[in-house]
């Protein structure tokens, strides 16, 4: 009887976590609770939930399904979460192929890539370009570290955007930018913006990607 009760009650706490973060292994949940990974497997299939490798795939398919401005095959690293007009996370493995021979840190441009794919991702329009960038690279990023990337769209002013980007490694902020996007019409324009008012416009949106940015309850620079 108790150890039906102590089973009853771990297949109920594997469920709630399981529902908080899906990436969860069997492995990491048998150390949670002191049991073999065989019996966590076993309270899954009780349970009907899938094993990570199902659940990451439906919960990509899912998040992948909600960009409206790049296929999957465009988005540098994994995307994890996105809620359009809001925010959004991606996660990327620095690998060998990313960085330099002699020193093995990882090259700025695929760490950009991941930033502005992502700040992309978040926009809730179908096409997008990226207007101006201002970007801190903290300190370098060697092979074998996993870039978590988090996106804030910090003001929409009709078809413009500012989005802070944040990357940490291992805690560390490793890299920040603030764009400034733009949304466009179906002749690829800025929406709602007369061609002969973009170039009056540009300077003004630099100052506001600085201002925006500066009041977004960021790091602050060093």
């Amino acid at each position: 009887m108790r150890d039906t009760d102590a089973c009853h009650r771990r297949r109920a706490e594997i469920q709630a976590m399981l529902s908080r973060n899906p990436f969860l292994s069997d492995k990491s949940l048998a150390s949670h609770f002191g049991v073999s990974p065989q019996t966590v497997r076993l309270d899954r299939m009780a349970l009907g939930i899938p094993d990570q490798r199902e659940r990451t795939k439906k919960l990509a398919e899912m998040v992948y399904g909600r960009v409206k401005s790049l296929p999957p095959q465009e988005i540098i690293g994994e995307l994890l979460d996105v809620e359009l007009g809001k925010s959004a996370i991606s996660v990327m493995e620095a690998t060998p192929e990313m960085a330099f021979e002699r020193s093995g840190i990882i090259r700025s441009h695929y760490i950009f890539a991941q930033a502005d794919s992502l700040a992309f991702s978040v926009m809730d329009a179908g096409s997008v370009v990226t207007g101006i960038a201002n970007l801190k690279f903290k300190r370098p990023v060697r092979i074998g570290e996993k870039l978590v990337a988090k996106a804030q769209v910090i003001r929409t002013k009709g078809n413009k955007s500012v989005v802070l980007v944040e990357t940490r490694s291992r805690g560390d902020l490793v890299f920040r930018a603030k764009f400034l996007m733009f949304a466009l019409d179906d002749a690829g324009r800025r929406q709602g913006t007369p061609r002969a008012d973009v170039a009056h416009t540009e300077g003004l949106d630099q100052r506001n990607v600085e201002r925006e940015g500066d009041h977004a309850g960021g790091t602050p620079e060093n």
